[in-house]
């Protein structure tokens, strides 16, 4: 494994967790590709960031649990762990938000080039979490 890039990822879900938006976006490349679980691909900083501020105001999570893995030369990487959230504002297409809590297994796949994420693919059993916030 790479250690400089297993602290990469580390670093990269620290800033998730404080809602750092600038330190995470600095780990980022600018033409950083975003495949959203069950969804689109997405490309670059400004889409990316978009994305996240679309996030932070419908969901609050925190990540737990984080296994970071990489190959040898550290252009790869795999992440598993938790996530722990509270659904704040309803999304477009999704059930209706009223604060419901939720703990889902998940993962994600990275690229890395020049010491930033240059690729993250993000999976999540979406069928679990609306199930969840249903209930």
């Amino acid at each position: 494994m790479s250690q400089t890039t297993v602290e990469l990822l580390q670093k990269y879900y620290e800033a998730f967790n404080a809602q750092d938006m600038g330190t995470f976006l600095s780990l980022l490349t600018d033409d950083v590709v975003h495949d959203i679980n069950q969804g689109d691909r997405e490309v670059g900083k400004d889409t990316f960031a978009a994305f996240m501020d679309r996030m932070n105001q419908n969901y609050k999570e925190t990540i737990t649990d984080i296994v970071v893995m990489s190959n040898v030369a550290g252009d790869r990487a795999a992440v598993e762990f938790t996530v722990l959230g509270e659904y704040l504002a309803t999304d477009e297409g999704l059930p209706e938000a009223n604060g419901q809590t939720y703990k889902l297994p998940a993962g994600a796949f990275f690229d890395i080039r020049e010491g930033k994420v240059s690729r993250v693919t993000n999976y999540y059993n979406l069928e679990d979490w609306i199930a969840q916030v249903s209930a």
